[in-house]
């Protein structure tokens, strides 16, 4: 048996048992979803090297992902972390009026596609960060930068 006492708060199990020194310290990234969505294509671009190691590795163990991967899972959360603090940095308004949206419509994109053109702008001019979706058709507008979106609220009739 462990010589650990697991603690239940209210039947939530909290593992009181540290990580080991070689398991790189990391703090979470501490978003709620929506600010996770709007950040999330940025966080893609900026931390792909370090999502694919971490999925390299989760293959690569036959099931023992969660264990064996947590150094490249903790570069994932430090890298996502980075990207929501330089976004925060240098376009706070954007993001912050962005992420409400999804908030406030049931996080669908394609309610707030003004609001995230603003921030891909801003984002692109201060982090040189872009907006892409993987496995959008190379030879079509991709579609947070059509004009006229299939679904939205469209004043005229």
């Amino acid at each position: 048996m462990s010589a650990r006492k697991p603690r239940f708060n209210q039947q939530v199990l909290i593992d009181t048992t540290p990580l080991p020194d070689d398991v790189p310290k990391v703090t979470e990234v501490g978003s709620t979803s929506a600010p996770l969505l709007s950040a999330s294509f940025f966080i893609g671009a900026r931390c792909k090297p370090y999502n694919d190691d971490f999925m390299v590795c989760k293959t690569q163990s036959n099931g023992k992902g969660e264990i064996e991967c947590m150094k490249e899972g903790r570069k994932v959360s430090r890298c996502a972390a980075s990207v929501i603090a330089d976004i925060r940095t240098h376009c706070l308004d954007q993001f912050r009026s962005h992420w409400k949206c999804l908030d406030n419509n049931n996080q669908q994109l394609w309610q707030c596609r003004p609001l995230e053109r603003n921030l891909n702008k801003c984002v692109f001019d201060n982090l040189k960060l872009e907006k892409s979706i993987p496995g959008a058709p190379k030879h079509e507008t991709p579609v947070h930068l059509r004009e006229r979106q299939l679904f939205s609220h469209h004043a005229d009739s």
